[in-house]
């Protein structure tokens, strides 16, 4: 019986893949023999609130870029990602639109020139809102795992601001880091 549970790790969304393959998310579900889709709920711009602006270096309220997608493995909503950008670097591109992008988010910010060099991850557990159990088709009782990933540039400017929910119990998430 195949698990539910899944394994995730960050290199596969942190650096532009070949031009011409499928987004990440659907190039390492389909590598687990498994089948990822995502949906984008939302994208427009927005006042950026206080926790997406401090880590963007942005004035609370300063204009972002926000495309917020349902993931699904095998067809279960599995996490609710919301990506930020400044309105500067994605106003008037694909990124302030509802459609799929080629090869996803990270290779048109290469080709847009925002590669990214470093990422800080941070991670916590807490009770889902109404709105993340509606979403994730859990419990009022199930933990949920919430991550922000900030990327920065070569000159370590912040460029993008994940915020992804996702049900712990059907989640884990594996860091590996080169020593030496």
């Amino acid at each position: 019986m195949e698990s539910s549970e899944w394994v995730s790790t960050s290199m596969p969304y942190l650096a532009p893949g070949e031009k011409g393959r499928p987004d990440p998310w659907t190039a390492e579900t389909a590598a687990a023999g498994r089948r990822g889709r995502q949906r984008i709920v939302h994208a427009g711009e927005i006042a950026a609130p206080p926790e997406i602006a401090e880590p963007l270096g942005l004035a609370a309220g300063a204009e972002v870029v926000v495309r917020r997608r349902m993931m699904y493995l095998d067809d279960i909503p599995c996490e609710v990602t919301d990506s930020y950008y400044p309105a500067s670097l994605a106003r008037g591109t694909r990124l302030a639109g509802t459609a799929k992008i080629p090869g996803g988010a990270v290779a048109l910010l290469a080709e847009l020139g925002h590669a990214g060099a470093r990422v800080r991850e941070d991670v916590t557990a807490r009770m889902p809102t109404s709105e993340e159990r509606a979403a994730l088709d859990i419990g009022p009782d199930t933990p949920v795992l919430h991550m922000t990933r900030v990327t920065f540039d070569d000159r370590d400017r912040p460029f993008q601001v994940d915020s992804m929910v996702m049900p712990a119990g059907r989640q884990r998430l594996r860091y590996e880091r080169t020593i030496g």
